[in-house]
């Protein structure tokens, strides 16, 4: 082929293209049967380019993506499923990693550890004063959605020195099971108004009523709450995946183990009523002023 090509820029959706082609291009010249090691795959991503530990991380991306499976079931196919959960592969090592997370989960998120296991943390929502406080206020404009999970357990495996796979779930089955309870309890509250408005008007226009107001909204209610429940998953997978891009991109880091949680916590509200209180006492103390006298 002429290598004096035409000089034209290429868009980052045509360039995707072209470099996934000519992988495949590359493959095929390649005698790999049903395919290639991970070595072989590092030799090729060399020869093209490739930086070998972003071929790595893609490795064990795709390792984990793998072994996931979707959940089945009547609930997961009507509402959707019952936990969100999100995985990548983030540098650091595993005690960093750990430290940097539990900073972020109890001053970011509210949450608090409920149980602490071999390989992974449980967290569930903090209690107490400052957290309602700080979460009914939306202190840093965070609108808290993996406090509102039932917990949210987060596992860290140590890949090899320098790079961490952390997988977390956030666990969403209680408020999947109201949605679906308070669907169908809309549904058949709605099947009895349609039944008495049935039994109070009598044929002929009975007929049309059995085929609307409770068919209809038995069918309505399951759907709009499922639809809200949707959008509840959304929100949470959103903030699971938000954390993993601070974490790969090294905007979560850890502190010095001295330094608490709590007493941060109450100090920058006790600053925060501080300021208030100023504020208000301030303005008590400037001259009022007094308008001129009506003519």
């Amino acid at each position: 082929m002429p290598d004096d090509l035409p000089s034209r820029r290429i868009d980052r959706p045509a360039l995707e293209r072209i470099i996934q082609r000519a992988a495949e291009l590359q493959a095929g010249e390649l005698d790999s049967g049903d395919g290639v090691t991970e070595q072989e795959l590092l030799k090729l991503g060399a020869e093209v380019g490739i930086d070998g530990r972003y071929l790595r991380q893609a490795l064990y991306e795709e390792a984990a993506g793998g072994a996931a499976t979707s959940e089945r079931g009547v609930l997961a196919k009507w509402i959707g499923p019952g936990r969100a959960a999100a995985s990548r592969v983030v540098p650091g090592d595993r005690t960093a990693v750990v430290q940097a997370l539990e900073l972020w989960m109890t001053e970011n998120e509210a949450l608090a550890v409920k149980r602490r296991l071999p390989d992974a943390t449980v967290w569930e929502r903090q209690r107490g004063f400052f957290a309602e406080m700080k979460r009914g206020f939306g202190v840093g404009g965070r609108s808290y959605e993996l406090a509102k999970a039932k917990d949210v357990t987060v596992t860290l495996t140590q890949l090899e020195p320098g790079y961490c796979h952390v997988e977390m779930a956030a666990d969403l089955s209680d408020a999947r099971n109201h949605v679906g309870t308070a669907g169908g309890a809309a549904a058949g509250a709605m099947g009895l108004i349609g039944v008495a408005m049935l039994a109070v008007q009598g044929p002929p226009l009975a007929i049309a009523l059995l085929a609307a107001v409770p068919i209809g909204s038995a069918i309505l209610a399951p759907v709009l709450a499922a639809r809200s429940y949707r959008s509840r998953y959304a929100r949470t997978q959103l903030a699971l995946e938000q954390i993993l891009d601070r974490l790969e991109h090294g905007e979560v880091r850890p502190r010095h183990q001295s330094e608490d949680a709590g007493s941060l916590l109450l100090g920058r509200v006790v600053a925060e009523v501080r300021n208030a209180i100023t504020e208000v006492a301030g303005a008590s103390h400037r001259p009022s002023q007094r308008l001129p006298p009506g003519r």
